[in-house]
């Protein structure tokens, strides 16, 4: 079945996995992503500098979204229950090459570590690689996040493709920047050994 992710007012199409739903973010999600947006938990997981954030400016960049085509930030919704559970994006898409950028964000801690995050990406490969065409997808990991790289290069067929040494600084000492990327290819060699689309 092909899925596609409207913007349009009302409307409630998604991308469905086994366990998530990938929508559009809504304003109605703004308190979550806020509160997100200061935990300094989750951030430690993730790239990018960290500031406090008003509920203002994420609302600000939420309206932004709308006039962004090569950057697409998606919800993550439980599916059984409806939870916002966290973020997912494909962003620099690049049509030309066929390339995209990705990451993820869990938020809600307690949903962690119950197969959500290993869902969200074999999802969003699924419509990155069966929907929109693309031929790989790249992203990265800071050193320390040995969980982000047992989901995606131990459980999702993503691949280390190198490091860039020292890139983060973090806790008053310096940290790689794991380069990490999966192909077209490397998803159908995945699926068809771990069947798991198959019902």
């Amino acid at each position: 079945m092909r899925q596609h992710l409207c913007r349009c007012k009302g409307c409630t199409m998604s991308i469905s996995g086994r366990r998530v739903r990938l929508r559009a973010l809504e304003p109605g999600d703004i308190p979550l992503l806020h509160r997100w947006a200061n935990d300094p938990a989750i951030w430690r997981q993730l790239g990018g500098w960290q500031f406090p954030s008003s509920e203002a400016s994420t609302l600000a960049w939420l309206e932004g979204l709308a006039t962004e085509r090569l950057n697409q930030r998606f919800a993550i919704e439980g599916l059984e229950d409806g939870q916002l559970l966290g973020t997912a994006n494909l962003v620099a898409i690049d049509w030309k090459n066929g390339t995209a950028f990705h990451g993820m964000m869990l938020g809600a801690a307690e949903t962690q570590g119950k197969g959500y995050g290993l869902d969200t990406v074999m999802t969003i490969m699924r419509y990155a690689f069966d929907e929109l065409r693309l031929e790989r997808l790249d992203g990265d990991i800071i050193e320390y996040n040995a969980a982000s790289h047992r989901l995606y290069v131990g459980k999702c067929g993503w691949r280390e493709e190198g490091r860039q040494r020292g890139w983060h600084f973090r806790e008053g000492r310096r940290w790689d920047r794991i380069l990490v990327g999966v192909t077209r290819q490397d998803y159908a060699d995945l699926v068809a050994e771990n069947r798991y689309w198959v019902d």
